[in-house]
């Protein structure tokens, strides 16, 4: 028996290339009859591009409780809704969880429709052991959270992800030049964007590169673990045996 029910899209969108979104994302967006949006006017730019006439309602941190209640009651009758962040995939790092749970609860189909996202990018062109990792999303923006967290990081084995401010990346790259001068660190900066651009190095090393610089964009910062292979150890290619 078909369920009464609308369903609940999660759709990842570009995180600057507007390129960067797939044909199903575009098609589901277009046929949905109500897109759930983080800022409906960061969203216009996106659907400008790529000519979709759906209606936009904000959901963001500051509205999520009420606006959940009116977003199920439209589920609830049969209503097909799309949920988009700001940028990338919805709910890393964004709102949107305590939508997706009451869904679930209410036995509303909840689909995601995969692309871009920020963190697995920045992962994938460090270079650095991926086969498992650590996200902490935001670093906190006090000094002694910030460097709690950033130790913590610096303790794990495996590989960490973090998003940073470019308004607090010299005082970070500072701090962990403090703690571990020698760590390997890799500065992923504008995404996808026409600036885009990996800078590496050690930790001291990239702290006194970034220092008195103006820094723009977003920014995301991977740390290497503290166990690191010997490939990433050695000063030339390694040649395969």
């Amino acid at each position: 028996m078909e369920s009464p029910h609308g369903t609940l899209s999660i759709v990842s969108t570009p995180i600057g290339n507007l390129a960067d979104i797939s044909q199903r994302a575009i098609q589901c967006l277009k046929e949905a009859h109500l897109v759930a949006c983080e800022d409906t006017r960061h969203s216009g730019t996106l659907f400008r591009a790529h000519d979709i006439q759906t209606r936009r309602l904000s959901l963001h941190q500051h509205n999520e409780a009420s606006r959940c209640i009116q977003l199920l009651e439209m589920l609830s009758i049969g209503k097909n809704i799309a949920y988009i962040s700001d940028a990338g995939t919805p709910l890393v790092s964004d709102p949107g969880a305590r939508l997706v749970h009451l869904a679930g609860k209410r036995g509303i189909e909840v689909e995601v429709i995969p692309g871009p996202c920020a963190a697995i990018s920045a992962l994938a062109g460090a270079g650095f052991p991926a086969d498992r990792f650590y996200f902490g999303g935001f670093l906190s923006t006090k000094k002694t959270a910030r460097t709690r967290e950033l130790q913590h990081a610096l303790d794990l084995e495996v590989t960490s992800v973090h998003f940073e401010s470019p308004h607090r990346i010299e005082s970070t790259l500072h701090l962990l030049s403090s703690l571990s001068p020698d760590r390997q660190l890799v500065v992923a900066r504008e995404l996808t964007k026409k600036f885009e651009e990996f800078r590496r190095g050690s930790a001291q090393t990239l702290a006194e590169s970034f220092q008195q610089k103006r820094i723009k964009g977003e920014i995301v910062l991977v740390i290497s673990g503290s166990r690191i292979p010997s490939w990433m150890k050695s000063p030339h290619p390694v040649t395969p045996d």
